[in-house]
């Protein structure tokens, strides 16, 4: 029986995975509560930072507390191809019939390493997949079953060998967060855990099932939020479409990935309705990396977080 089972209380289910994972990845707490975050919100989540910081570690962490899921690794190349990703129709030279032999895409966590070392033709074998949970491999659809969550990997983009994700891409993932440097007595800490015979990620223990993340995730898309917040959620994001240094402002879907990632927070931190608050403290990991800013504003110091920052002030909070 698993935690949350003995418990008997879904809406623990992301706490539980939070805690199962901040057991192994040191000094990252609130990054961690953001990605269980996305996971309960039904979104896909970039992680942006320096090698060496512990992406996917994370990812892997998170996999791991889930049992029953399906975890498939991708490790982005530039010479990887589309059908490395979806798969391929093999020929049956017994049978002369063509059998289709899924790739990895088809899993339950997919973690997209280094996403930015492919090419954009690659990258973009991801657009339909995150968006509707289906790939069109020659022309036959797929569907994906129960859980479905995209975590990707990407060095910063001006490190040489990358490729920058299309608009349209970045536009599919919920939020992009950042992990950063850890203190010193956090990265002692890692220094200790690597003394062991096992790796810590290797020894994380199984938490929660598939079925239990999906009917969390049913039960985050019924918080209460009130229509003055959604109001004030689609007027950030309107805002951006009139900012005079953004080139490509903030779309519907971020709208609505703003909205069911402040659910998701709120049934984390034990609130069953959002608060203006919670949509301010994750507004800028769920908007900022869709914009794209003005290149003069950009050495300016400008930048889509500068700017989220900037709206939010700048808005009325609904009383």
């Amino acid at each position: 029986m698993t935690t949350s089972k003995a418990s008997g209380v879904v809406s623990e289910v992301g706490n539980v995975i939070e805690e199962a994972v901040r057991k192994v990845v040191r000094g990252q707490e609130g990054l961690i509560r953001k990605l269980v975050c996305c996971l309960g919100a039904g979104g896909h989540v970039l992680l942006e930072d320096y090698p060496g910081t512990g992406k996917t570690t994370l990812a892997k962490a998170l996999a791991g507390a889930i049992g029953g899921a399906d975890f498939q690794r991708i490790q982005f190349t530039p010479d990887l191809l589309p059908s490395d990703i979806l798969g391929v129709s093999i020929l049956n030279p017994r049978t002369g019939e063509f059998s289709f032999h899924r790739g990895p895409i088809f899993s339950n966590i997919l973690l997209g390493d280094e996403i930015n070392r492919a090419s954009p033709r690659t990258q973009s074998a991801l657009l339909e997949v995150m968006a509707e949970k289906q790939a069109t491999v020659e022309g036959v659809r797929h569907a994906m079953e129960g859980l479905f969550f995209v975590i990707a990997t990407q060095n910063p983009v001006e490190f040489r060998g990358t490729y920058p994700l299309p608009e349209a891409q970045m536009d599919r993932f919920a939020m992009q967060c950042s992990l950063g440097y850890v203190g010193v007595e956090e990265e002692v800490s890692i220094l200790t855990d690597q003394q062991g015979v096992v790796h810590p990620v290797d020894s994380i223990e199984t938490v929660v099932s598939q079925l239990e993340v999906v009917e969390w995730q049913a039960r985050v898309a019924k918080v209460a939020i009130s229509d003055e917040l959604k109001h004030y959620i689609v007027s950030l994001c309107a805002a951006t479409r009139e900012h005079e240094l953004v080139k490509l402002a903030a779309s519907p879907r971020a709208s609505i990935a703003l909205m069911k990632v402040s659910q998701a927070m709120s049934l984390m931190l034990g609130q069953d309705f959002v608060t203006p608050e919670i949509i301010q403290s994750v507004a800028g990991d769920v908007i900022a990396h869709r914009l794209v800013v003005d290149h003069e504003a950009k050495y300016s110091g400008h930048s889509g977080r500068s700017i989220v920052d900037e709206l939010l002030a700048s808005h009325p909070v609904p009383s």
